[in-house]
């Protein structure tokens, strides 16, 4: 089962600061035992929501929301994409994980998709098509 595990955003991630040596050796760590043990498939952190961009849908019409936005703990600060056998098993290493930021913070893990769970509505031709463009997305 793949998972996105997301790194709330805090105040201090939102005020753009930085994170110590410390803390940065400690999640390099972290992240190099996640490729060795074949879980790690992507992950990154995220600059502050005042750098970023919105855009609301309404019917046909787009409208571009510029950052900072509101709600500091819904926001996410950084992510990583894991190949775990259960979410028991995300969450015994999330339960390794270095507090990722100064204070307080939390890690929400989430299921991604996968093609079997559209059902009938993913049809034999449109799983041909999403494999093909994940097959050239991957390079």
């Amino acid at each position: 089962m793949r998972v996105m595990v997301l790194v709330k955003a805090t105040e201090d991630s939102e005020a753009g600061a930085m994170p110590s040596t410390e803390l940065i050796e400690a999640m390099f760590a972290f992240n190099e035992e996640l490729v060795n043990a074949g879980v790690m498939q992507s992950g990154d952190g995220l600059r502050p929501s005042s750098q970023g961009k919105r855009v609301a849908f309404t019917g046909t019409e787009r409208t571009v929301i510029d950052g900072p936005f509101p709600a500091v703990g819904e926001l996410v600060a950084g992510f990583w994409i894991w190949e775990v056998e259960s979410m028991d098993e995300a969450i015994e290493w999330v339960r390794k994980c270095p507090n990722p930021m100064p204070g307080p913070s939390e890690i929400e893990i989430r299921p991604l998709y996968e093609l079997e769970d559209f059902g009938e509505a993913m049809t034999p031709e449109l799983q041909e098509q999403e494999e093909r463009r994940r097959e050239r997305a991957d390079g």
